[in-house]
């Protein structure tokens, strides 16, 4: 596997460059750290040894007044890539937006995300993108059902397809507080059959996993995944896999052109960077 930076010892291969962000601010109030200690962590992670990991900095719009002062009082060398989660509804993202444009020696905006209802149709994605400037990504999280459903996971995935047919990023959540929040295995194949024949790239949150575990998703997993779907192989088994040394040989085995296609669909994974997975990544072989 090739590096992203020639020589550099310490380059990212191109599968995992900025493919990790950090989710540390959506954790719920009574377990969130404070912005300063999340601004400092992701700070020295993006400028630290492995810095070519780390994607955007990821912040509800409740939030976002309390990170811009603290990115004041830290002046970063370089702005920071920032998603912006919505979480007091549509109405606020101009307003917000603007305070991120007005701040740009601070923040670079990179995506807006967003939860969808099931029915989301497109005049409801017209919507968001009207308040979504054509260089920032609007991404949609279309509301998956918690039960086993069939009928609801079939309107689950028409809403994931819509979403990508209208030209926003669909995001797939594979982990958080709630037992809910982890999908069984068959609706993410099922999700990344539909990111596959849809080509549209994807945003996967809650992977706090390298490789999965006791039902809990890997990061490297949902690689292979997306890999094996575009070759038209075994995706279930790359999906629950837990054997750490066989996922990571049949990642680091992956053809430059099938990092490719991995990339070209899986944008980013929000993670909780308390700790990053760097050194785990590392024993594996897999970063320097």
């Amino acid at each position: 596997m090739t590096t992203a930076r020639g020589a550099d010892p310490w380059a990212i291969p191109p599968l995992f460059a900025q493919l990790v962000d950090d989710t540390s601010l959506l954790r719920p109030k009574a377990s969130a750290p404070d912005v300063d200690v999340v601004v400092a962590r992701y700070l020295a992670a993006r400028d630290g040894r492995y810095g070519g990991l780390i994607g955007q900095l990821v912040c509800p719009v409740s939030r976002l007044s309390a990170l811009v002062a603290e990115l004041a009082r830290s002046l970063p060398t370089r702005p920071i890539d920032l998603s912006l989660v919505v979480d007091t509804g549509l109405g606020a993202v101009p307003k917000a937006l603007s305070t991120v444009f007005s701040r740009s020696s601070l923040l670079t905006p990179r995506t807006v995300e967003t939860a969808a209802p099931p029915d989301v149709d497109a005049m409801w994605l017209d919507r968001v993108s009207e308040f979504v400037p054509e260089d920032v990504v609007a991404v949609v999280e279309p509301r998956r059902p918690h039960t086993e459903d069939t009928g609801g996971t079939t309107a689950w995935l028409a809403a994931v397809r819509r979403v990508a047919e209208h030209g926003c990023a669909p995001k797939l959540r594979c982990g958080g507080p709630r037992a809910s929040d982890v999908p069984d295995s068959a609706h993410v194949e099922e999700f990344v059959q539909v990111a596959v024949e849809t080509g549209r790239p994807f945003t996967a949150l809650g992977l706090r996993e390298v490789v999965y575990t006791q039902g809990r998703h890997g990061i490297l997993n949902l690689l292979l995944a997306v890999a094996r779907a575009l070759a038209g192989e075994d995706v279930r088994d790359a999906l629950e896999n837990p054997d750490a040394p066989k996922v990571a040989a049949a990642v680091a085995g992956l053809s430059e052109r099938a990092v490719k296609g991995v990339r070209g669909l899986v944008s980013r994974c929000g993670v909780d960077l308390d700790p990053l997975p760097t050194a785990q990544l590392s024993e594996l072989g897999l970063l320097a």
